[in-house]
């Protein structure tokens, strides 16, 4: 069920109100549907009749979890739902939310990776798990990586706002702070264009033995509750033991992981 990946079992052997655990699929459906519906369709998306659903919804209404518009009868979430999300959102720190799932995800693709945060400087490693095999990397928590010329820069470039995304950009030419950084020049802006939306396209980056011969990475965005980058995963290793492919299993292991991320972080992808 939606939003409910870490309550407890039900085997727990822990009382229990029985009651609430009937009625919030009616909330659940509410957050998946993200717009008011009717009655009927808000009972069938929960899986019960309208006349199970409608107590529940009377008492919901009662304590603000639910509102019910006078004029169409449709139901949406209320006032009092919409403030614990926010208090939630408020305590919500990006780094803490994924540092288990990067951990788990580490071991279970067997490669480097990293999470990436926008620092002062750019595109920022806060956090690295090492392969079990050395990588000839200079990489450490603190490295600054490049928006033109790696993996992960070409993340946050690509889902950026574009007026940040050519300040870093720009302000990286002569910076020593980025340490991957290899041209004094800045590129094509066409041919930059052309690459970002490859990567959006894409919904990653890859970094195929540039700017380190024989290192491959690939990269992919985390988004927060209003739809902004707040981090990157980014998985490097040999070019002759890391499958960069943009299908393959290491790709899809940080593309699931990410989007876990995100929906812990409040993101919920437009739908298509």
């Amino acid at each position: 069920m939606p939003g409910n990946k870490n309550t407890a079992s039900p085997q727990d052997g822990r009382r229990s109100i029985q009651s609430v655990e009937t009625g919030f699929p009616l909330l659940a459906a509410l957050v998946d549907a993200g717009v008011p519906l009717t009655l009927r369709d808000l009972a069938s998306r929960a899986g019960m009749t309208s006349a199970k659903a409608h107590p529940y919804l009377v008492s919901f209404t009662r304590v603000g979890l639910v509102q019910q518009d006078a004029s169409t009868g449709q139901y949406e979430l209320g006032p009092f739902a919409l403030q614990m999300g926010l208090v939630s959102l408020q305590r919500l720190d990006p780094v803490r939310v994924a540092l288990p799932h990067a951990s788990q995800l580490a071991g279970k693709i067997g490669h480097t990776l990293a999470i990436a945060a926008l620092g002062s400087h750019g595109p920022t490693m806060i956090h690295i798990s090492q392969a079990s095999y050395p990588v000839h990397v200079n990489m450490r928590n603190g490295t600054v990586m490049s928006m033109l010329h790696t993996a992960t820069g070409h993340v946050f470039a690509a889902w950026l706002p574009p007026k940040i995304a050519q300040h870093y950009i720009e302000r990286e030419i002569g910076d020593q702070a980025v340490v991957t950084s290899i041209s004094p020049l800045l590129p094509d802006p066409d041919a930059l264009q052309a690459l970002l939306d490859d990567v959006r396209r894409a919904g990653m980056a890859r970094a195929l033995g540039n700017p380190l011969p024989g290192i491959d990475a690939l990269s992919v965005p985390v988004f927060d509750h209003s739809g902004n980058i707040a981090l990157a995963l980014t998985s490097l290793g040999p070019s002759s033991l890391f499958d960069a492919s943009e299908n393959g299993p290491i790709a899809l292991a940080l593309r699931e992981c990410a989007a876990e991320i995100s929906r812990q972080l409040g993101y919920r992808p437009a739908p298509p």
